[in-house]
């Protein structure tokens, strides 16, 4: 069992890497350009897809952490994916929801600004990224040292 926690404590960091550079950092920006996309319907595609990746990164982060409950990873590690499941949960708990009364307001018509909330949320998926790559980094070394 302690070998398949260690497999999955490889593999789902990079899985979870993957799904958020791709949505957050390519899908998100690039619906908006695309010809036809009002942003109504960008916030409303933006709403659903968000839903579904947090609800990915949330089973994906119980299971890297049941991993870590079995084979436990050195300190480092284990740091950096507590941290990035911190970040995760401030993301679905606190700031999303905020993103969501704002774009309900849009969906309803009103003008507003720009939103500092949505930089917020960008900050905290680029800090999780790094987290996300320092996990694979530091458990690869730690592989890699095994293995010669």
């Amino acid at each position: 069992m302690s070998e398949a926690a260690r497999y999955a404590q490889l593999i789902l960091p990079v899985f979870w890497l993957g799904m958020v550079a791709a949505i957050s950092f390519l899908e998100a920006p690039i619906k908006f350009r695309a010809p036809g996309v009002s942003v109504a319907i960008g916030l409303g595609i933006g709403r659903k897809v968000f839903a579904a990746l947090n609800g990915v990164e949330l089973v994906l982060a119980l299971i890297l952490l049941a991993s870590c409950a079995v084979a436990k990873p050195p300190i480092p590690a284990l740091t950096f994916v507590v941290l990035a499941v911190s970040v995760l949960i401030v993301q679905v708990a606190a700031i999303r929801p905020l993103l969501g009364k704002r774009s309900d307001r849009i969906l309803a018509g009103e003008d507003l600004p720009r939103s500092k909330i949505h930089l917020v949320y960008i900050v905290f998926e680029v800090v999780k990224v790094v987290l996300l790559v320092s996990v694979i980094i530091f458990l690869f070394q730690v592989l890699s040292a095994c293995l010669h």
